[in-house]
């Protein structure tokens, strides 16, 4: 094995590009990403949300966890006192090294002189932690603690390094070579030699480790991490895993083999990061059997165990999918980290294939669950998202961690708090998901007010402005600021829902005005000089959606709506003597606009009184129940629910 203090530098340093074309996922294929620097969000649906991050998640995200204890830790492995008080989870590592990749994707963004202080400020208390072989834990192998990978199942070491990992190719990508990325280098050639050729033959109880390796292998010009990355997939499937109770196999993905499975199953977040390292090691690799099986399984995935807001998982025993058609609004777990892995995976395939459905299915999570998580100032978080919730939410903790996933109301901090760090990471590069570059092809993937000045792959670049207010009104304007003396081909993505969208193009030889363009990729294709405009007009109408009848839980009901956005009805829009469960929604009446979301008709249960110890079944079929007044009520977007105070809600509404 090459020695580690050597190996990766020199390819580092030749492969730093900058902070402009820093990306989260840099694949070799015919289609990349742009980096943080060649797009600026100007304001905006996601704009505001990147600034509320900047100004104030980050920020929260470090004082909880120094008040907690979790970033201490290190401070104990480095000062020879660890015990068996270890505060904290055995995961609660990769919270840190999460917040590490957040700020220095917000530095790339933005040069900020205190974010960079903050950066090296905890990499320097993590540094001090690493052993001399490279293993960086401060959960295990330290006096007081479990010999290393004694668990690995539950323990999450290896998880952890995949975080650290992914931190440091977002630092490498933005900042260049660095003592997080040493630390970083060190500790991958720890993995390697201990999992490698000749050494133990485990995998990691939760999946991380395979797209850490996978990308910093990317980022370092290092072949061996990819090798690894692969060795660890391939591994997996074959049961090998000690059981934990009331679990199988599948909960840790190791039923089947990664390339024979059909479908996504256990639990969801982990296995959209086995998805994810999937298609970087297929892709990078050129096995195009992997790449098709992460194919097959995202489309079954999505048809089958999939909810209307990109939400995935719907059990909460395991928090995992269920089978195929298991989707029920009110037990609906939709972890908010498994909103961000199903955008990690969507991204990935996106990039090895060019087809928009994996940006249609971005979209959709992006809007409804990534954003859903964060309260408006930042500083509370939707760890499960439900679909219906029956109670008002009255149990948050404003000044300990919450215990409880569920809840109904955002919550500063949890006991086991993943989300708040994925979502700030997320949104510290959600630039970087919003337009792809093919040789002479831009394609703006993601329709937000923003500049871009996009490098092409064969030479100069293109400069656009791009106005708009979506999602609350379907207008995309594209101004072209520079483009290169030849024909070059720009394009913008038609959702799966815009049926009746058109493209208009100024300057185009007939001119002959707006013309239909169909769910996909609406292109145009010239030379163009700055001045030229393209209009994308998206039909944002509010829209029934129904469920598939094989969902047996959402038989009989009815969603809405509006663009990206998923509407819902909350408690606190309707008149104080109408209680949510009795509404049943008038589709002979079709829902209009109102605001950035909808005004439906709805007829209200009339109440009826129950006996004493009556269950809520009884022989024969129900009686006719007569309908009090039809009333309007507005909808709201999902993202926004509980804003408001604790209420109840609804996506699915029944039918009257």
């Amino acid at each position: 094995m090459t020695d580690s203090s050597t190996a990766s530098a020199a390819p580092s340093e030749r492969t730093f590009a900058g902070p402009d074309l820093a990306r989260p996922v840099a694949p070799g294929g015919a289609h990349r990403g742009v980096g943080v620097g060649e797009v600026r969000l100007d304001g905006g649906f996601w704009g505001a949300l990147q600034e509320t991050n900047a100004r104030a998640t980050l920020a929260h995200c470090l004082e909880w966890m120094e008040r907690l204890g979790w970033v201490a830790n290190f401070d104990r492995v480095a000062a020879g006192s660890t015990g068996g008080d270890r505060p904290g989870w055995q995961f609660s590592d990769s919270e840190v090294y999460k917040l590490l990749e957040a700020l220095a994707w917000e530095h790339g963004r933005t040069g900020d002189a205190s974010v960079d202080a903050s950066f090296n400020a905890l990499v320097d208390r993590v540094a001090a932690a690493q052993d001399d072989d490279g293993y960086l834990n401060t959960c295990f192998g330290h006096a007081g603690q479990p010999d290393r990978y004694t668990d690995l199942s539950s323990g999450h070491e290896l998880y952890c390094t995949g975080h650290l990992l992914q931190a440091a190719v977002a630092r490498v990508r933005t900042g260049g070579h660095d003592r997080l990325v040493e630390v970083a280098r060190r500790a991958a050639d720890h993995v390697c030699r201990e999992f490698g050729e000749g050494g133990r033959d485990g995998i990691c109880g939760h999946p991380e480790i395979e797209v850490g390796l996978a990308e910093l292998g990317r980022a370092l010009g290092e072949p061996r991490y990819t090798e690894q990355a692969r060795r660890f997939l391939e591994r997996r499937g074959h049961g090998t895993l000690p059981p934990v109770a009331l679990l199988g196999p599948s909960y840790f993905q190791d039923d089947v083999p990664v390339r024979d499975a059909g479908v996504w199953r256990g639990h969801a977040v982990r296995a959209l990061y086995l998805a994810a390292g999937a298609v970087d090691v297929a892709v990078d690799t050129g096995d195009d059997e992997l790449l098709a099986a992460v194919e097959r399984q995202w489309t079954r995935s999505v048809e089958r165990r999939t909810y209307l807001t990109g939400g995935m998982g719907s059990r909460h025993q395991d928090e995992g999918f269920g089978d195929d058609w298991e989707l029920p609004a009110d037990r609906a777990y939709c972890e908010t980290c498994a909103g961000v892995a199903s955008v990690m995976v969507s991204w990935r395939l996106l990039l090895a294939t060019g087809d928009a459905r994996y940006a249609d299915l971005m979209e959709r999570t992006f809007y409804n669950v990534v954003a859903t998580s964060p309260r408006s100032d930042g500083r509370a978080f939707f760890y499960a998202n439900p679909l219906q919730q029956r109670e008002p939410g009255a149990d948050v903790r404003a000044d300990t961690e919450n215990p409880r996933a569920e809840g109904g109301v955002r919550a500063p901090w949890f006991d086991v708090s993943c989300c708040p760090t994925n979502v700030a990471r997320t949104l510290a590069s959600w630039q970087a998901y919003a337009a792809t570059v093919s040789g002479d092809v831009v394609s703006l993937v993601q329709h937000a007010p923003a500049e871009l000045r996009v490098a092409l792959d064969d030479g100069g670049q293109v400069a656009l402005r791009v106005r708009t207010a979506y999602p609350a009104d379907g207008l995309v304007r594209v101004e072209v600021l520079d483009a290169p003396d030849r024909p070059i081909t720009l394009r913008l993505r038609v959702p799966h829902w815009a049926d009746g969208a058109t493209l208009g193009a100024q300057g185009e030889p007939d001119d002959g005005g707006p013309r239909p363009v169909a769910p996909g990729w609406a292109e145009v294709r010239r030379t163009f000089t700055p001045g030229d405009v393209f209009t994308l007009d998206l039909p944002t109408e509010p829209r029934l959606t129904w469920p598939d009848p094989r969902v047996d839980a959402l038989r009989g009901a009815v969603a809405v709506e509006r663009g990206p956005l998923v509407l819902c009805l909350e408690s606190v829009d309707l008149p104080d003597d109408v209680a949510l469960e009795d509404v049943r929604i008038d589709t002979s009446v079709a829902p209009r606009a109102h605001e950035d979301g909808a005004l439906v008709r709805v007829g209200v249960l009339a109440p009826v009184a129950a006996g004493p110890g009556r269950p809520p079944f009884s022989a024969g079929p129900p009686a006719a129940v007569p309908d009090g007044p039809a009333i309007d009520v507005p909808l709201v977007p999902y993202h926004r629910w509980a804003e408001r105070g604790p209420s109840t809600m609804r996506v699915f509404v029944p039918v009257q």
